[in-house]
């Protein structure tokens, strides 16, 4: 809610009230607004309370709130109707309900959960993933046979990558385990963790070098589309997929939130 610019008259029961809802204008009454006294909307509009709307250019009062403003009319009309009442084939109720969640509607909530359940897709639980890469140049010495007798020493730098990923979903922790085909214990562990270590394979260095050293590359996708994890955009773009499939959504990124599939560190978030 955005701080109040100016003092105003408090708005009065029984008058109209104008919100801004992330740039949607909706007109209701105090009491549609305070209809469910233990939600957000409730403590925010309940009388005594010193609430001054922001003034637009053209002089008229309204209070912004700083959400989503398509969804904010299916939960003023669950305040005016008492029920939930949604259009046929409507596709978003895991927004509505994370919008239900933020202005503390519990009745709503519920009825979202019921909703769900009678459609056979119950609600997502609550979990958290946290994906950290890091890279490290390897400098490889290795012979270079370039004769009958003529051996020369050579050396390539060996780009190494190790990835740790933690979600406390199972469900999505497995799909993460089979989208970069880890089958093998040595390479994943058990509980919410998921450690990767992986390296091309430079075009320099013989496959019997890269073999003997115990480096191994990281492949993705199923059959038909298996393709090489090369680097930390092609691992984070994959780590992003499957989070997004699971109904996750991005909370923070790290060290540059504009520059994401070059982070070192991805955390995600399901409420």
């Amino acid at each position: 809610i955005s701080p109040p610019p100016v003092p105003s008259s408090p708005p009065s029961f029984g008058g109209p009230v104008t919100l801004n809802v992330g740039g949607t204008l909706y007109s209701t009454t105090l009491e549609t607004l305070t209809r469910f006294p233990d939600s957000m909307l409730g403590a925010m509009f309940r009388a005594g309370t010193p609430m001054t709307p922001n003034l637009n250019p053209q002089g008229g009062g309204h209070y912004f709130i700083d959400r989503d403003g398509k969804a904010f009319r299916h939960i003023l009309n669950f305040l005016r109707l008492g029920r939930l009442d949604l259009p046929c084939g409507y596709g978003e109720t895991a927004l509505l309900r994370a919008e239900a969640d933020f202005y503390q509607i519990r009745p709503l909530l519920d009825a979202l959960r019921e909703l769900e359940a009678s459609q056979g897709t119950p609600a997502p639980t609550a979990a958290l993933l946290h994906a950290d890469v890091d890279s490290s140049p390897r400098l490889v010495h290795f012979s270079a046979r370039r004769g009958p007798h003529h051996y020369e020493l050579s050396s390539v730098q060996v780009d190494t990558f190790r990835a740790n990923l933690f979600c406390t979903d199972p469900e999505c922790l497995g799909a993460m385990r089979a989208r970069f085909g880890v089958a093998n214990e040595d390479r994943a562990e058990g509980g919410p963790h998921f450690h990767l270590e992986w390296a091309p394979c430079p075009a320099e260095l013989p496959e019997v070098e890269y073999r003997r050293l115990g480096l191994q590359p990281l492949w993705t996708g199923g059959p038909g589309e298996r393709r090489e994890v090369v680097g930390t955009p092609g691992f984070l773009e994959e780590v992003l997929r499957v989070a997004l499939e699971h109904g996750f959504r991005l909370d923070s990124v790290f060290p540059d939130p504009e520059d994401l599939l070059n982070s070192r560190s991805l955390r995600f978030v399901r409420h």
